[in-house]
């Protein structure tokens, strides 16, 4: 393919164009963060109130939220956001972080995961080289993203999101992407069942949950992607960086224990730090054991 070729060796146009397309990519998933929730939700109550067969009239009647309807709209005063008011991190800029017509401020949170989106795409193509296993990378980049921002939102890891991951992971793997298949398949094995196991065992231990199932779908994605050898190091990176902020919130904040901390964002953090760094935690990893890959 001549014209992949000459993109991927053309430093100036792939670092642009990945920019570029990932800061809009960034604006799009600020949209998937705020309404894939609200769609989760309606569709639960209307599958319960079915389930109930509460009667139509007494059903409750919400404007239904997709991930292009309704217009973006400002929440104090309504004003629909227009075209250049959503100029990726531009805009927001421009607008000194206010609404153009009530002047209401506007979270900085929105330019910022345009701008990690962004900053974590270049860095990916960086190191995984150019490369289209490095674009496809980004697809998980991505979603990481995605994934995290929703979980500290709301603890909830929506199957719409890592169950494609996972099955996506497995057919690039079939042709070698990242890994060769036979360990993305044992990846996603083991990573779905280390975590149901641990979770069935603190069950039975304590009679409490202690994470919910999107988890092991996630570190099933995870291994999908990256291989069965990353697992141990993923799972190692995300529980201590997990312990330090939860003893953190503990005696800096007075998060109570009883109040539960989501560990999404640490598997999704621990795994790009295994998509960058495979090579080296992998040498790292099994030089500890004193075994070969």
């Amino acid at each position: 393919m001549p014209t992949l070729e000459i993109f991927l060796s053309t430093p100036w146009l792939l670092y642009t164009s990945v920019t570029l397309v990932s800061l809009c990519i960034g604006s799009f998933l600020n949209v998937v963060i705020l309404r894939l929730p609200k769609m989760m939700q309606q569709e639960w109550r209307c599958q319960c109130e079915e389930f109930l067969e509460v009667p139509e009239g007494d059903r409750t009647e919400d404007s239904p939220v997709t991930l292009s309807k309704p217009a973006s709209t400002c929440p104090s005063c309504g004003h629909r956001i227009r075209a250049w008011e959503n100029i990726p991190v531009v805009s927001w800029l421009v607008l000194g972080g206010k609404c153009s017509s009530c002047k209401t401020n506007i979270s900085p949170r929105y330019p910022v995961i345009e701008a990690l989106t962004a900053a974590s795409s270049v860095v990916t193509v960086m190191l995984l080289g150019p490369t289209e296993a490095a674009l496809w990378a980004l697809l998980l980049v991505w979603a990481l993203i995605a994934l995290t921002m929703i979980d500290f939102d709301t603890q909830l890891l929506p199957d719409n999101i890592t169950l494609p991951l996972m099955w996506l992971g497995l057919v690039l793997n079939y042709f070698g992407v990242l890994t060769d298949f036979s360990s993305a398949f044992w990846g996603a094995v083991a990573g779905y069942l280390s975590l149901w196991s641990v979770y069935w065992l603190f069950k039975l231990a304590t009679g409490k949950e202690g994470m919910g199932h999107g988890d092991f779908k996630l570190l099933a994605a995870l291994g999908a992607w990256l291989g069965w050898q990353l697992l141990p190091a993923i799972i190692l990176l995300s529980s201590l960086v997990g312990a330090v902020v939860g003893i953190g919130l503990m005696v800096f904040r007075k998060h109570g224990r009883e109040v539960p901390i989501p560990f999404g964002p640490y598997l999704a953090a621990a795994g790009l730090l295994a998509l960058w760094f495979g090579g080296e935690i992998q040498a790292v990893w099994f030089g500890y054991l004193g075994g070969g890959i």
